[in-house]
C-alpha cells in the first residue's frame, strides 16, 4: 500500500472515529438529559424519565413479517464484518510499493519496493551472526524508509550486526537506488537457545 493511499485511509479512519464519537456523545447526552428530566428540544422523542426508547408496539411491529429476522441478521453481520475489517486495518502498517530512482538524465525509473526489500533482506541475512532478516519499506516513493528486524545467533555481537547493516547492506541499497539517504529503524532479537552447562 503506497503512502498516498495510507494517508487517505488514515484521514477517513480519523473522520469516522470522530463522527462516531460525536454521535454517541450527542445521543447519550440527550437520553441522559431526558432521564434526568432536564429540558430537551420539543422534537426529541424522549422527553422525560418515564419514556422508553422503544415501546412494546414498536418492538413487536415487524416480528410477524418473514423478511424481518433475515434482514436484521444480515445487517448485523455486515456491521460486524466492517468493524472487524476496520479493527484489523489498525494493525496494518503501509508498505511502499515502489521507489522512484533518479536516472541522472532528468527522468526517473520505478523500482519495485518488494524487490529492493528482498535484496536488502538477502544482504542483511548474509552477515556473520545473522540468522534471519526481515525488511519492510515505508515512507514516500521519493523518500523511502526501512524497518529491519534482525534475528541474531547466540554468539553474534549486536554492535557488529548494526555496523554491518549500516555499512554494507544499507549502503549498497542506498547506492543502487540512487538515494541520498535511507532512514532505517532496526530491531534486534536473539535466537532462542538452551543455556550451555559448564563443567
Amino acid at each position: 500500500m503506497n503512502a498516498p493511499v495510507t494517508a487517505v485511509l488514515r484521514r477517513v479512519d480519523r473522520g469516522l472515529i470522530g463522527l462516531a464519537g460525536l454521535l454517541l456523545v450527542v445521543l447519550g447526552g440527550a437520553v441522559l438529559a431526558a432521564a434526568l428530566d432536564l429540558p430537551v428540544p420539543s422534537w426529541w422523542p424522549w422527553s422525560g424519565p418515564g419514556d422508553v426508547l422503544l415501546t412494546a408496539a414498536d418492538r413487536r411491529r415487524w416480528r410477524a413479517e418473514g423478511w424481518w429476522w433475515p434482514t436484521v441478521i444480515a445487517a448485523l453481520g455486515i456491521v460486524v464484518l466492517l468493524a472487524l475489517w476496520w479493527f484489523l486495518a489498525q494493525f496494518r502498517r503501509g508498505r511502499l510499493a515502489e521507489v522512484l530512482v533518479d536516472t541522472g538524465d532528468g527522468d526517473a525509473a520505478v523500482l519495485r519496493g518488494r524487490a529492493l526489500a528482498d535484496v536488502l533482506e538477502a544482504d542483511a541475512a548474509a552477515q556473520e551472526g545473522v540468522a534471519q532478516a526481515k525488511v519492510a519499506l515505508t515512507g514516500r516513493r521519493t523518500a523511502p524508509r526501512t524497518r529491519v528486524a534482525l534475528l541474531l545467533e547466540p554468539y553474534a555481537s549486536p554492535a557488529e550486526a548494526l555496523t554491518g547493516l549500516g555499512g554494507e547492506a544499507l549502503a549498497r541499497a542506498r547506492a543502487s537506488a540512487g538515494l541520498a539517504a535511507l532512514p532505517t529503524e532496526a530491531r534486534l532479537r536473539a535466537v532462542r537457545h538452551r543455556a550451555r552447562r559448564v563443567n
